[in-house]
């Protein structure tokens, strides 16, 4: 059975060879030995957190193969960004040039630096590997993330954002950055993206340029990929759009890659999903369904078929299912239709 639930120390060699899976472009997850472990290690902390409002603890879940024991995916929540390093973004504005006297009137686009998503949650750190991308279970490790989030609402932001990587080569490199390392930083998009994902940001605000950029001085194949994302990121977009994220003007600053945004009253999974008492039984019933239980460190979340009674707020479960969530006759459960 395929089970998402919270990452754990003897995840290491796991997320460790996921990070190189994912290659140039994924932040969240570098390839290094102490950042890594010091991820696994804050989000097991921030599961076993006592929390009351948002602050800066980091949910990182695994999606593993129960048959072969494989770890085969992940997924994150971080609960408020920005509250201790600086988290950039260029928000695409207008201004205007205009003079009645001589008939003009020219519109430009601009790029200022700002940190306008200090606080907000952030949905990251979603990859599958290659062999279970089938039988809906990329839908599932990303939808799974809004049932822990509504279940779990006081441990989150009311803002939920989403970085989506930008437009870069096989080889990292970007045309977004290649402008800007040209101009200013004098360094290869991978490094300024390495440095990044282990927390040396101070170089953004040393050498980025602090007054806003106009978009029409950057070269042709920096403007083409401004609010682009790349093609292999081109799903995971549409689910978010489908779960009512939209694009607020916001870019990242290395590969010029849209942040998606909405309220997290709003987002389908969370208003939609149900919660249910469990009673275990035979389920005869087809349609798929994202379950998990109300847990938080020992949180489990399965897709599987169910009998709904919807009357009775009860939801049928095989014993199989049951013991996958970790849940009994009685407990509780959040679910939502996949």
């Amino acid at each position: 059975m395929i089970i998402v639930r919270p990452i754990q120390e003897s995840d290491y060699d796991s997320l460790y060879r996921i990070a190189v899976e994912s290659g140039h472009g994924f932040t969240s997850l570098p390839v290094n030995e102490t950042l890594l472990k010091k991820r696994i290690s804050h989000a097991e902390l921030s599961f076993n957190k006592t929390v009351t409002q948002p602050g800066n603890e980091g949910y990182l879940f695994v999606m593993e193969d129960t048959e072969s024991g494989e770890v085969v995916g992940t997924s994150g929540i971080e609960a408020a960004v920005g509250l201790e390093d600086a988290f950039y973004h260029y928000h695409l504005g207008k201004v205007v040039h205009s003079s009645r006297e001589l008939d003009i009137y020219n519109t430009v686009e601009t790029l200022s630096l700002c940190n306008d998503y200090t606080g907000a949650s952030e949905i990251c750190t979603l990859f599958l590997s290659e062999s279970h991308r089938k039988n809906s279970n990329g839908r599932f490790l990303s939808r799974m993330r809004f049932l822990f989030l509504a279940e779990h609402a006081e441990r989150f932001s009311e803002t939920v954002i989403a970085e989506m990587r930008g437009i870069s080569d096989d080889n990292g490199r970007s045309p977004f950055w290649d402008w800007l390392e040209e101009h200013f930083f004098s360094m290869d998009f991978p490094t300024a993206d390495y440095l990044t994902g282990i927390g040396k940001k101070v170089f953004i605000a040393e050498l980025m340029p602090k007054h806003p950029i106009y978009v029409s001085l950057l070269s042709k194949a920096a403007q083409q990929v401004i609010n682009k994302v790349h093609e292999k990121t081109i799903p995971a977009l549409r689910l978010l759009e489908a779960e009512g994220f939209s694009r607020r003007g916001y870019v990242d600053i290395f590969d010029g890659g849209p942040t998606v945004e909405a309220q997290a009253s709003a987002i389908k999974t969370v208003n939609q999903s149900k919660k249910c008492q469990v009673i275990i039984g035979d389920v005869t019933a087809t349609n798929k369904y994202i379950i998990c239980n109300t847990k938080i460190s020992t949180f489990r979340a399965v897709q599987a078929p169910l009998s709904l009674r919807e009357t009775a707020n009860q939801v049928v479960l095989t014993q199989s299912v049951a013991k996958a969530l970790d849940v009994n006759e009685g407990d509780w459960v959040r679910l939502i239709e996949n």
